[in-house]
């Protein structure tokens, strides 16, 4: 596991209500689309981030991370293993709290440089099954 039952609690309760989701589409067959929905539904503002820059779940869309105009607190990341260090980079570059690899994207060097940098992280879970949990 990466990301203890601690961090996934801090992610989720302490560190902001603002997930940039990367990969987030309009396609509500994609596994991004319904966690989106299920973290709207707990509250946080969901930030699409796609390269179609499309408003999902009634928030506007970003190509990038870079693009977003305010703070995010959280990354959440929905692409390939092999694309996702990259993104937590960039989420460490924009001063994001945490980044939340999705069930199925490893990246244990992306996972060492985000923690090295000081950011919480948590990887091949999912918030949507986490959440509730919480109580």
């Amino acid at each position: 596991m990466y990301g203890d039952s601690a961090t996934v609690r801090k992610i989720l309760t302490e560190l902001g209500d603002t997930w940039a989701v990367v990969g987030l589409s309009t396609n509500e067959r994609r596994a991004a689309y319904g966690v989106a929905g299920v973290l709207k539904r707990y509250g946080k503002r969901i930030v699409p981030v796609h390269p179609k820059a499309e408003t999902v779940h009634g928030e506007k869309g970003y190509a990038s991370l870079s693009e977003i105009p305010f703070d995010v607190d959280v990354v959440d990341v929905f692409v390939n293993s092999d694309l996702a260090g990259p993104v937590a980079d960039e989420a460490a570059a924009i001063g994001a709290k945490a980044v939340w690899f999705q069930l199925g994207v490893i990246d244990e060097a992306a996972y060492e440089r985000t923690r090295a940098v000081g950011l919480d992280m948590v990887m091949d879970r999912c918030p949507a099954i986490e959440i509730p949990k919480l109580g």
